[in-house]
């Protein structure tokens, strides 16, 4: 019965951006590369963008299409319309012979390959697809593709679609705790990278605890009992594949000593709260990282809808923050979550708008109304935080 309950929401759920971006790629680039995490849906998104094309897909963690591309130039070159090759980074090496392809005269075929790992942490696909290549950044469901109204339901499961549609709270726990143990155990080590699960295991913990903090090599490193450079290639292994967000810190040419060091979060709630030892949504309510976590799963959802690649924080050393900054139509956005009733405008606030010269600040709160705080800004529901921003026109 459960399994017939997931089947049927799974199909309710559109994920039509996607298809679109594929889309506006293809009329550009002849290959194009849907990034995201484990377990976020793009096999199945990939395979319902093909199936209404002429279309061949290859599964790489599937022993028989491994068999069939034993000789993959022998059997790609003789293909036309849409070749599809999932888990990409199980075999780099066919980015070069993807290129080779590709520049053929007339270009009688188009790649959508599919990959659980960022070309910085496989390598190859940005140099062997240098302006061939267009990129498509997918996440876990977001809230407006899940309802708003089930707003609290995927901040507390995350947007990993397994996790959502699970039919209750403990069965998406025992999947987002399966989920770690095989990304540790076995996805890990597919990509060459010889690291103890359980070392790994406990710094990504760490990185739970220190979710929404600012980056800080080396206690990292003493708390794990190993230099700041392995903690280092720790954090770039989990960001490389797209489990932790490093969010860079911008900073001007201010009067005021600036943080230069990122911040870290687990990017999505679901795994942060299942790292945390959080069962629940009222777990959750009671924890001392509740506005952390508020905080992180806003960010991604307001990312994400912006479709912004560059995005930033602000602090200074004196206490001034901006938990996001990101450039729209040559303006300055900024971004305040807040998880409270009725959030007003603080010192630090008034800081950043007149330090950065923000055109607008936005604070992120779990209203359900849009209220004027100042001039420039305003306080906004999550669902509202990106169309606000959008619409702005200051």
């Amino acid at each position: 019965m459960r399994l017939l309950i997931f089947k049927y929401n799974c199909s309710m759920i559109a994920r039509s951006s996607y298809e679109t971006a594929m889309d506006r790629a293809f009329d550009v680039h002849p290959v194009v590369a849907l990034l995201g995490p484990r377990q976020c849906g793009k096999t199945t998104l990939a395979r319902h963008y093909s199936s209404d094309k002429n279309s061949t897909f290859f599964d790489l963690e599937d022993p028989v299409d491994q068999q069939r591309l034993a000789a993959p130039m022998t059997v790609l070159e003789t293909l036309t319309g849409l070749v599809v090759i999932d888990e990409i980074q199980n075999r780099p090496e066919l980015l070069e012979l993807l290129r080779v392809l590709v520049d053929r005269p007339g270009e009688p075929v188009r790649f959508l390959i599919l990959g659980s790992a960022s070309p910085r942490l496989v390598g190859g696909a940005s140099e062997s697809l240098a302006g061939r290549v267009g990129f498509v950044d997918m996440t876990g469901f977001s809230l407006d593709e899940v309802g708003h109204e089930r707003r609290d339901e995927w901040w507390n499961r995350g947007g990993s679609p397994r996790s959502f549609l699970a039919p209750d709270d403990a069965a998406s726990v025992d999947w987002r705790e399966n989920f770690i143990r095989t990304f540790l155990e076995r996805d890990i080590p597919q990509l060459g990278i010889r690291i103890p699960a359980e070392a790994l295991r406990r710094f990504w913990t760490m990185v739970a605890h220190h979710h929404a903090q600012v980056w800080n090599a080396s206690e990292f490193g003493r708390s794990i009992g190993a230099s700041e450079g392995t903690a280092r290639r720790y954090l770039d292994i989990l960001s490389g594949a797209f489990m932790v967000r490093v969010l860079p810190p911008w900073f001007e040419n201010l009067k005021k000593r600036q943080v230069k060091a990122p911040k870290i979060y687990v990017r999505d709630s679901g795994l942060l709260h299942a790292l945390l030892r959080l069962p629940n949504l009222d777990a959750v309510l009671g924890h001392p990282k509740l506005g952390a976590s508020w905080e992180g799963a806003a960010l991604e959802q307001v990312i994400s809808a912006l479709d912004k690649r560059d995005a930033y924080f602000w602090a200074t050393h004196a206490g001034a923050e901006l938990d996001l900054l990101v450039f729209h139509e040559g303006r300055r956005l900024g971004f305040e979550f807040k998880f409270a009733d009725a959030p007003g405008t603080t010192r630090s606030m008034r800081s950043a708008m007149q330090d950065l010269e923000l055109d607008r600040l936005l604070v992120v709160y779990p209203g359900r109304r849009s209220y004027q705080l100042d001039e420039s800004i305003v306080a906004v529901p999550l669902q509202d935080a990106a169309t606000a921003a959008l619409d702005f026109k200051g």
